[in-house]
């Protein structure tokens, strides 16, 4: 037996067994007592990232696990250490992302007495994770370790793919096992087996081909569970066999390109693209819950037939009266396109007027910096390239204007602030490994506001070296809640922020910064392509103050 094996403990079973299942990379930040699962790392050959704060620990496990499609390990401390993270899983859950929370707990001596004796003691850890995880569970002895990892990575890959919990007595990660026999093996886990594959019901699924093969005018609306399952081949077949024009939602970004003949691209906050979802007689949605951003602030309120499919059962009929397919994007799409009928419609003039409404809207306020700027940062992004958005106003003008040219286009939905950075960091970690040091390129664009929450894993990045390129819209403090005040009340009130030196924080850290100005459009695209180029993480800090654009009818009343 090796030495290693003769000291083996619960701590390299939960390694190994991550291991085994296929994990490449994990995310973490240790704690007291987290130790045994951090020892364990050390000879494991997983590519580890340390961040400086959980919850942006989070958003890089939420950004690599986007990246690559795969289950991400997120390793964390008990306590304080764990629910850091709590914002972060619920931006997970909201974008079906599939990170997998592995925190330590205190040892089970001390769970469930109430004695507050326990650095780091905290009455049902697992509780508080309940309702922004799919599933969580608390292992009490080191045979659960491998049944329960096991499950817990089947689900969050098993869409809706999303964020799972899993806690780790402190005592049971250093107990010793007396022999090998609990070791994993890929075998051994593969034969556990995944989660079923999901099929429509037939009475379902064949009601839903009757109304789009009955439709006159129908139209498809795309959402992140296209992305997710990469179902965008499947939604482009089906589109053309029915010639629906296709509407995106800011998740399903990349669902559809925008250069195909279908695309209506994605304008859902104009109530041009409202009126033109409500307009269809069947209106098959794909992938999206149909929530508030999604539905223009509940102002949606379609006429015809609504053909829902989503893997979450949850968001089936909750808004809407609809013909509800529970299940993946693809393969419910791959179930419909074959009994589908061939439809000889041409929906181009339709779409063309749509889009010609939305930029004469625009022509109509003045919002050409803001234009050209997004523009501007567009154009200096190659196609290939994954952005990755805070909660900022250009990030509300991406939702709609920013074509994904095949690029990654990930984006804050419920998270909070401070997702931009990490998220970025997260999806460039997801592609290091011994022959590409410096992992993908990203890029990631946040408010100067939101940019300090996320600052302290600027440190962490420098340390990395990963190629990731942070564009600072500086306009000195929160611009949307500030222009959302302004707009209410007359008024604004904590939303002015002094705001720090990002060029000379950057270059403190030894990372090379520049600032440059929101009307040098040119200079933004040069300074911009050139950061990207360069090897290593770069600081672009913009002097701009954009406003959002007017696009929603007042004398609309939400359906709350």
């Amino acid at each position: 037996m090796s030495a290693k094996a003769t000291s083996y403990t619960g701590g390299d079973l939960v390694i190994d067994t991550l291991v085994a299942l296929g994990a490449t990379h994990v995310v973490g930040l240790p704690g007291q007592h987290a130790l045994p699962i951090f020892n364990a790392l050390k000879d494991s050959g997983l590519q580890y990232y340390g961040a400086r704060v959980e919850n942006n620990a989070g958003f890089i496990a939420d950004g690599a696990a986007r990246a690559t499609g795969a289950p991400i390990p997120l390793l964390l401390s008990a306590g304080p250490g764990a629910l850091t993270v709590l914002p972060a899983l619920q931006e997970a859950l909201t974008a079906s992302s599939p990170v997998i929370v592995i925190a330590a707990q205190i040892p089970r001596a001390g769970l469930g007495s109430h004695r507050r004796g326990f650095l780091h003691e905290l009455d049902d850890q697992e509780g508080h994770f309940r309702k922004v995880c799919k599933k969580t569970w608390s292992i009490r002895s080191v045979e659960q370790i491998v049944p329960i990892l096991t499950q817990a990575w089947n689900l969050s890959a098993a869409a809706p793919y999303g964020p799972v919990f899993v806690e780790i007595p402190y005592d049971v990660q250093i107990q010793k096992l007396s022999s090998t026999a609990s070791f994993p093996s890929a075998l051994s886990l593969k034969e556990l087996g995944s989660s079923p594959k999901q099929l429509a019901a037939p009475a379902f699924l064949q009601a839903a081909i009757d109304v789009l093969n009955n439709s006159k005018n129908p139209r498809i609306y795309a959402g992140g569970g296209v992305v997710r399952s990469e179902a965008s081949k499947e939604l482009q077949a089906v589109a053309e066999r029915i010639g629906a024009p296709v509407v995106t939602t800011f998740a399903g970004r990349e669902a559809l390109p925008w250069n195909h003949p279908l695309s209506a691209q994605g304008w859902i906050e104009d109530i041009a693209t409202t009126e033109f979802l409500e307009e269809a007689d069947a209106l098959l949605v794909i992938g999206t819950g149909l929530g508030e951003l999604t539905t223009n602030y509940f102002t949606l309120r379609p006429r015809g037939t609504i053909i829902h499919i989503d893997a979450d059962e949850r968001v089936l009929g909750a808004h809407f009266p609809s013909i509800g397919l529970c299940g993946d994007a693809r393969m419910m799409l791959q179930q419909l396109l074959p009994q589908l009928e061939q439809k000889h419609t041409c929906a181009r003039d339709d779409i063309q007027e749509l889009l010609n409404t939305v930029t004469n809207r625009l022509d109509a306020q003045d919002l050409g910096m803001e234009r050209t700027l997004l523009s501007s940062i567009r154009a200096s992004v190659p196609a290939s390239v994954g952005t990755y958005w805070d909660m900022t106003i250009l990030a509300y003008w991406a939702w709609s204007a920013w074509d994904a040219q095949g690029g990654q286009f990930e984006n804050a939905q419920c998270g909070g602030l401070g997702f931009g950075l990490p998220a970025a960091i997260g999806a460039s970690f997801s592609g290091q490994d011994a022959d590409n040091p410096h992992g993908l390129k990203a890029v990631a664009v946040s408010g100067d506001g939101g940019g300090l929450y996320s600052i302290a894993d600027l440190a962490s990045l420098a340390e990395s070296g990963l190629d990731v390129t942070w564009i600072v819209i500086d306009d000195g403090g929160y611009g949307v809640l500030r222009g959302y005040m302004d707009g209410a009340f007359g008024q604004h009130m904590g939303t002015d922020l002094q705001v720090p030196d990002y060029v000379g924080i950057a270059q403190a850290m030894g990372i090379p910064a520049q600032r440059v100005r929101g009307e040098e459009t040119e200079k933004v695209s040069s300074v911009i392509a050139e950061a990207i180029k360069q090897t290593g993480p770069r600081v672009i800090v913009i002097e701009a103050h954009p406003e959002l654009f007017a696009a929603t009818h007042l004398d609309r009343i939400p359906l709350y």
